[in-house]
């Protein structure tokens, strides 16, 4: 089969087509034919040799896709030979054919394209484990999104949004505040020029917010922590501005914040299963009603992977960069 190879750990450059055989099914799993597979973050740190795979999991890049169902590995349930389906994977998507834990495999939402679908799994199974479970957002609560253009911040804004929460965000530029508006959040703040600690706290009547979803860390931490609100959740999933901080302990004590965080690649198939049966209750049908809508910034060429690694660090985009396989 057709794979994107990492030939040695650096920039887009070291990412060329090669060929290896195609993977068999195991228990439990299933072999997508892929048609699109989505390109994140992590992608890039694996091929910078910074996130390296877990055991066991293939190190060819490609941590979601989206396809038709190929075969199915013994104990596989749910799903049949024909099915399309979208899969989050712990690696392996950038490939022809891709094997899938069946239970962290999803229908391919009904009106979406395989482009589509291929940009949901790894962006909606990290924001549902993180802001909704570990961060507990709830109807009536508010959320600020940092990042709110990014892949996961689109999906972040129209998954707290569409569930009954206030929504705030940050970006860097004015077009990418209006697209974060236009998407849901309440006010987006433009860290460029903006102290988004003033303007959300301004817009909150001085409470502040109770959940806040960071991508940056470093120094933004201790502004983050005076803009929660009693009981608040900070919840960390990368740390692009340093992953080390300083800040007053005793201002969590009196507001009685949670600190929190976590990595979904490392985590069982099991735990990955739980967060797709969630989805699939709750957010499913609100693609489906289309309250909640993909936004894939651009299509490249499966072959053309380094251009879409490249696109992704300019950092130019509004959602989600795919590769497409097939039709």
């Amino acid at each position: 089969m057709r794979v994107i190879e990492c030939t040695a750990p650096g920039g887009p450059d070291v990412l060329v087509p090669g060929e290896r055989p195609t993977p068999v099914a195991g228990a439990g799993e299933v072999l997508i034919r892929v048609a699109a597979a989505g390109v994140n973050r992590p992608d890039l740190l694996q091929r910078q040799g910074a996130y390296p795979p877990p055991p066991g999991a293939s190190e060819i890049l490609g941590l979601e896709v989206a396809g038709t169902i190929a075969a199915v590995g013994p104990e596989a349930a749910g799903f049949a030979v024909g099915d399309d389906v979208c899969a989050l994977v712990a690696g392996g998507g950038y490939a022809e054919w891709c094997v899938a834990p069946a239970v962290q495999c999803l229908p391919v939402p009904r009106g979406l394209s395989m482009v589509e679908a291929a940009s949901l799994p790894e962006t909606f199974f990290t924001v549902w484990t993180n802001v909704f479970d570990r961060g507990r957002l709830a109807a009536g609560q508010s959320l600020l999104v940092q990042g709110g253009a990014s892949g996961i911040g689109v999906a972040a804004i129209q998954m707290a949004r569409a569930l009954g929460a206030r929504v705030f965000a940050t970006a860097g530029t004015p077009d990418k505040c209006a697209a974060c508006m236009q998407l849901g959040a309440e006010r987006a703040v433009n860290y460029k020029t903006e102290d988004f600690v003033d303007v959300i706290r301004a817009a909150t009547g001085g409470r502040g917010v109770d959940v806040i979803l960071d991508m940056v860390g470093g120094d933004y931490v201790p502004r983050e922590l005076s803009l929660l609100a009693d009981e608040g959740r900070l919840v960390f999933i990368a740390t692009l501005g340093g992953a080390k901080a300083q800040f007053n302990i005793r201002e969590v004590m009196a507001k009685r914040l949670v600190i929190t965080g976590s990595t979904l690649r490392p985590r069982p198939v099991a735990f990955k299963g739980e967060i797709a049966a969630a989805l699939r209750a709750r957010i499913w049908p609100l693609i489906e009603a289309r309250e909640i809508k993909p936004m894939v910034h651009k299509v490249f060429d499966f072959a053309d992977a380094a251009a879409a690694h490249r696109a992704l660090e300019r950092g130019e985009h509004v959602g989600k960069i795919v590769l497409k396989l097939r039709a």
